[in-house]
């Protein structure tokens, strides 16, 4: 991607909020067997289905970065990432809205999430909309499991599908439309390769803008248990462990948005920006888990993910 076209999306407006989508789930995306929704683009079921079986053939994106630049007010760029995960540890809760646009072609789709998540229990939860959603599909992320609930699949609507994110050869980064707040930051500990390209504003703070690369095996390496499971999936599942990525940290370290690019290889070429903000630090964040009586106990056959458990 050219260095213009990056630095329009890096520091354009804040990921949309979820919102009431029109009527029809597509099948390609919330795994549903039948026919697709009436007036839905071609374009747009097959980026909705190359996201779904992206974990096949997924390939991450790749761009060279320029070397870390000189002093500036955050310190080495290099370490001020590589540590984000550590600042927004400690920063113990907070509201998180991402955003998921595939492009192909002409096409472009945005996933839209809400939600909350606490970082020392790590645990979370998101609500993710898919475009011409009827209901937000419920994502509760803990310790390396992914429960979600609406997903579709022949799953019914009162029960939650169980996944196991180190099971998924993507790792969950991009197959089930967000990548978590904690996953996203533990991902800039394979940062190898980083640019500070100045001060900017993501809502109503300032923060420091890095660029640059992260290799998804030495991320792994360095996570934390909570990603290094899924970040290890990654690595393997991936073609190339290169992953460009934007970075805006406040005065504390904290991640305050962080993009990431990946290239999805297939039927048609799919390039997926998965953009997550972190914002009302020290906000609730209770997550629930479902009973064991309340998931799922059937097969869900979907490319590039697992019989759910």
């Amino acid at each position: 991607m050219a260095a213009e076209q990056r630095r329009t999306v890096g520091t354009g407006t804040t990921p949309a909020r979820p919102g009431a989508g029109a009527s029809g789930r597509t099948g390609a995306m919330s795994g549903r067997p039948g026919a697709a929704p009436a007036g839905r683009p071609a374009a747009v079921l097959g980026l909705l289905g190359a996201l779904a079986a992206a974990a096949l053939s997924a390939t991450a994106g790749c761009s060279e970065r320029g070397a870390a630049a000189d002093e500036h007010p955050g310190g080495d760029p290099l370490t001020a990432v590589q540590r984000a995960a550590d600042a927004l540890a400690d920063a113990g809760s907070s509201r998180a809205r991402t955003a998921m646009e595939m492009t192909s072609g002409g096409t472009r789709v945005t996933v839209s999430g809400d939600g909350a998540f606490d970082y020392v229990g790590r645990r979370g939860l998101l609500r993710v909309v898919l475009p011409q959603g009827e209901e937000p599909i419920t994502e509760l992320y803990a310790g390396g499991e992914l429960y979600m609930k609406n997903r579709g699949a022949g799953v019914p609507t009162d029960k939650w599908l169980r996944l196991d994110t180190t099971r998924l050869s993507d790792g969950n980064l991009v197959t089930n439309g967000a990548t978590d707040p904690l996953t996203a930051a533990e991902l800039l500990r394979g940062a190898r390769e980083v640019r500070y390209v100045g001060e900017e504003r993501v809502g109503d703070s300032v923060v420091r803008h890095y660029e640059g690369t992260a290799d998804l095996g030495r991320a792994a390496r360095a996570a934390s248990p909570y990603a290094r499971g899924a970040l290890a999936a990654a690595a393997d599942g991936f073609v190339q462990d290169a992953v460009p990525f934007d970075a805006y940290l406040d005065e504390d370290g904290r991640p305050r948005r962080v993009r990431h690019e990946f290239a999805l290889s297939g039927d048609s070429p799919v390039r997926v920006a998965s953009t997550v903000e972190t914002y009302d630090f020290g906000a609730p964040a209770e997550v629930t888990l479902p009973a064991d009586r309340d998931i799922y106990a059937g097969t869900v056959r979907q490319s590039g993910q697992q019989t759910a458990s």
